[in-house]
């Protein structure tokens, strides 16, 4: 029991069950802000989608969803887009929406024009447009309303499913229990009451030849050629399907909508289901209530959850490895009717032509680096070694580990050059069987990327640079290895037209040598340019028709015109988010499995490309709305008409545009420029919206262009409008502002005029009181020259006076030494008594005094009398006393002034205190000094 659980196990993790699909875009309810149900699509001529979805209507400009509300919000039942009109049915109401200037739908009542009254809970399900007329069918009766004569005709026709089609320009529905009519002069006329027709709903309504096509709502097919019904055999007969819906493609093929089995895609003759997708195949839900195919032939599912846009005729396929089992595909082959799978978690096969399950080559497990055919022969370069695979075998010939690659040696067919995580090998090839010979001694330097050319080898390492290296005759060991360092980084080297590659993040070099690397220009201006952003690794065809690389924005290659010989380059568009699934960097891989065939390896499975269906997209791109506003807010909407005009306050405008494009790889990039604001068109960009804010005024032309995958829109959208003056520079504010500044002009002249007089005035002023100052000046000079003089004339009088007190000291001196030395004569006679008499009156002159008095007194004027005053019991001797005191003369100075001896001063000095009362700590000379 165990054995078998593990083999089980083994099974169902080796087989990988998987289908090649279309691609599909699924939009959820809250991506298109709407209900879950959606009951009608239809397109208007700007290829816009617009979507019965349940309470609302739904439009879809390729960019941005917009929902639309009847007056009562009943639910909305069926949509059919004609000219400029979007007709809808719904709840007991049916009608038609026009574009209002400013882009907004706005909705007319048809059935409020009736005099008959609609039914209670009547609801209109189907909408056709004959002509001049429009038919609105419920469960109970079909509404002809004439678009020329505004008039209506009523037909009862109570069914089951409302379904109509129109046939040869005949409109043909089904009444329940009765049969199928058609209208014949604005009357039901039976066409048939066959069983087929009386008993089983009909979901479609289809012209072969002159004959009728119904499909009925079990998915069988009848024919009906006016006479009798008869099956219409197809591959849908033997699956118990219920349909809820259908379609014929422009192709001829039908898609059957299903309850709960999603849709089937039915060849135009039945005999073959193309392909049925349901929720596990990438649907959002099972249940498919209404179909609809666009101008560009996409496929648009209104589901029970949601709606789905499928790419019937992309040139891609997707196929989506959900549980993860087959792992992240670096390599792929398609040789003798199987297609391999090389991946992260080992080789994996199926036969090309069907839809099997994709399974594991047993011994295979692990990372596969690479898939080579080689004279017929399949080479597996894997982590652990080097494998041979036949059919669904695979035999490991080298343990030699992680091989990269393998390489035929010219001139040595039965040898093979392998690089290997370690340097080089080699394999053998002996009685017919590949085999490990050697590893070449001397290289251990990882050889992902590697070319040789006789004994000459060229490796590309990413971070060391390239090495030549020259190989013995034997292949066994390296004679010689140069290496040069690398020019960039991303880097690889490739064979193209018998010439050596080296690609790095920047360039192409041509290698003829380690000393001849040149740019190759031609090569490097196709490949490198700023509209491709970063590109990978570049990938040769093994027949070397093509170059392949992928950038931020797709997938291109170089291939070479037979007529001209000349390079030429191509473009597939790739939306970046599912660019970034396509591999690892570095590691990216494109192989071809057919004529114009490709497989890309993803990380969740792989993506295959058709060339034969990859055609340029002639789409155009459209202004949808403008919105304009104060800064905070921009709630206002525009005509989009041009030539607009807007008030200065709302200076703020959004943009928003698109292209209805709803290839799912095809991505859309926009270009705009504003004339009289910027210079020159801005920087590619997806979003689909721009505001401007702050504009001065002026006019302005918006320009908006799109690159639709790598081609530009077929035309350019432009709007011009002008922002007005703001009031303060209306026609009447400059005026005002003209008059103010001739007032101004005016005030400022007077008041010039005015502060020029003050100022003059100001002057004179200023002149008169500077001729005062100067007047004062000189009276200061003048006084200061008159009180210079009169200080020198008492410096003089203090000179004089000194002078004289000298004079006076010196002469007592002189007559005291004479009378000193005459009293020491012995025998004084009577004329030397005479002389000493006549020497002390000359020492007690009045005279003298008096002439020092008068000089003191001009030196130090009235100092005697306010002492005196001061101190009236002074006598004449106390006043001489005082006066020498005054000129800072010494006791010893004094003494022969006053004829006495120096201790009588002193006592003369001590009897001065007392009469001035001063204390003892008061100086006398500072007393007197200071009086």
């Amino acid at each position: 029991m165990r054995l078998l659980i593990v083999f089980l196990l083994f099974i169902f993790s080796s087989t990988l069950v998987g289908q090649e699909l279309p691609p599909i875009k699924n939009y959820t309810p809250k991506e298109y802000n709407g209900e879950f149900q959606n009951w009608g699509i239809t397109q208007s001529p700007s290829k816009n989608i617009y979507v019965a979805n349940h309470t609302s209507l739904l439009e879809f400009d390729g960019s941005k969803w917009h929902q639309y509300k009847l007056p009562t919000s009943p639910v909305i039942r069926s949509v059919m887009a004609v000219g400029d009109k979007i007709y809808t049915g719904s709840y007991r109401e049916f009608g038609f929406w026009t574009k209002k200037a400013n882009g907004e739908l706005a909705y007319t009542s048809l059935s409020q024009k009736m005099e008959t009254p609609i039914s209670e809970d009547e609801e209109f399900w189907d909408i056709v447009v004959l002509d001049q007329w429009v038919l609105f069918q419920s469960l109970d009766r079909i509404y002809i309303y004439d678009n020329l004569e505004s008039s209506f005709k009523v037909i009862e026709a109570k069914s089951d499913k409302a379904n109509m089609g129109v046939v040869n320009n005949n409109v043909y529905f089904q009444i329940a229990k009765e049969g199928l009519f058609t209208i014949q002069n604005g009357e039901a006329q039976l066409v048939s009451n066959d069983p087929v027709f009386t008993k089983e709903p009909i979901v479609g309504l289809y012209g072969v030849g002159n004959d009728l096509l119904i499909l009925t709502e079990s998915s069988r097919f009848y024919r009906y050629d006016s006479e009798t019904v008869t099956p219409w055999e197809t591959a849908m007969d033997d699956l118990n399907i219920k349909l809820y819906s259908s379609i014929r493609l422009n192709d001829s093929s039908f898609v059957l909508g299903s309850i709960s089995n999603g849709f089937y895609h039915l060849s135009p003759d039945g005999e073959t289901i193309i392909r049925n997708i349901d929720q596990e195949k990438g649907l959002n839900n099972n249940t498919v209530l209404s179909l609809f195919e666009d101008a560009e032939n996409n496929l648009w599912l209104g589901l029970d959850n949601g709606i789905a846009t499928v790419n019937l005729y992309s040139p891609f396929n997707e196929y989506v490895d959900k549980l993860g089992n087959l792992g992240l595909v670096y390599a792929a082959l398609n040789h003798e009717g199987h297609l391999y799978l090389g991946t992260n978690q080992g080789l994996f096969y199926r036969r090309t032509a069907s839809q099997d399950p994709f399974r594991l080559i047993d011994g295979t497990q692990g990372q596969v680096w690479n898939l080579q055919l080689l004279d017929s022969t399949i080479f597996c370069g894997h982590n652990n070694g080097t494998f041979i695979i036949e059919e669904n075998r695979a035999e490991l010939i080298s343990d030699y580990p992680g091989t990269w690659g393998v390489k035929p040696i010219k001139g040595h067919n039965n040898l093979l050059l392998q690089g290997n995580y370690n340097g080089l090998s080699i394999l053998e090839k002996v009685d017919g069987f590949w085999k490990f010979r050697n590893a070449i001694d001397g290289f251990t330097i990882s050889s992902r990327f590697f070319e040789m050319d006789s004994l000459q080898v060229v490796v590309d390492h990413e971070k060391k640079g390239l090495y030549f290296i020259e190989l013995d005759p034997s292949f066994r060991e390296v004679k010689q290895v140069t290496n040069v360092e690398r020019i960039g980084h991303s880097s690889n080297i490739f064979s193209f037209q018998d010439e050596l590659y080296y690609k790095t993040n920047a360039a192409i070099y041509n290698i003829d040598g380690e000393n001849d690397i040149a740019l190759d220009s031609t090569l490097t201006q196709m490949i490198f340019n700023e509209s491709n952003g970063q590109i990978s690794i570049i990938i040769p065809e093994d027949s070397e028709q093509r170059l392949w690389f992928f950038t931020d924005y797709g997938i291109q290659y170089v291939t070479q015109s037979t007529l001209s010989n000349k390079l030429s380059t191509s473009h597939i568009s790739i939306p970046k988010d599912i660019r970034a699934n396509l591999g690892v960097s570095g590691f990216e891989n494109i192989s071809k499995i057919s004529d114009f065939k490709y497989l890309i390896g993803s990380s969740n499975g792989f993506v295959s490309l058709d060339l034969t269906k990859v055609e340029p997209s002639k789409q155009e791109v459209q202004i949808n709305s403008i919105y304009f506003g104060s800064y905070q807010e921009l709630s206002n909407k525009a005509p989009t008409d041009s030539n607009r005009t807007f008030v200065h306050a709302n200076n703020n405008i959004r943009f928003e545009y698109s292209v209805p494009e709803f290839d799912k790889y095809t991505e859309v990039r926009y270009q705009y420029k504003m004339e009289n604001l910027y210079e020159g068109w801005s920087e590619w960009s997806e979003n689909t919206d721009v505001t401007f804010k702050n504009l001065s005024f002026g006019d302005y032309i918006f320009t908006i262009r799109a690159m639709v995958g790598n081609n530009l829109s077929s035309n350019t959208a432009s709007y011009s409008f002008t922002i007005s003056r703001p009031w303060y520079l209306s026609d009447l504010a400059l005026l005002a502002y003209t008059m103010a500044v001739l007032l101004i002009f005016i005030v400022v002249h007077r008041l010039y005029k005015n502060y020029y007089r003050r100022k003059q005035e100001s002057l004179i002023k200023q002149n008169h009181k500077e001729l005062e100052r100067r007047e004062l000046e000189e009276k200061e000079r003048i006084a200061q020259i008159q009180t210079e003089k009169l200080q020198n004339e008492i410096d003089n009088k203090n000179r004089e006076l000194a002078i004289s007190t000298m004079s006076l000291v010196k002469k007592n001196k002189f007559l005291s030494s004479l009378k000193s030395q005459l009293k020491e004569v012995p025998n004084k006679d009577r004329n030397i008594r005479t002389v000493i008499r006549e020497i002390d009156q000359n020492i007690n002159s009045e005279d003298d005094w008096k002439f020092f008095e008068d000089a003191f007194n001009n030196a130090d004027k009235d100092f005697l009398k306010r002492i005196k005053s001061k101190h009236d019991s002074l006598t004449n001797n106390d006043l001489r006393l005082c006066a020498y005191l005054r000129l800072n003369l010494s006791s010893k100075e004094i003494a022969p002034l006053l004829n006495i001896s120096v201790k009588s001063v002193e006592m003369k000095r001590y009897r001065l205190r007392k009469k001035f009362d001063l204390p003892h700590h008061d100086n006398l000379i500072d007393y007197i000094l200071n009086f």
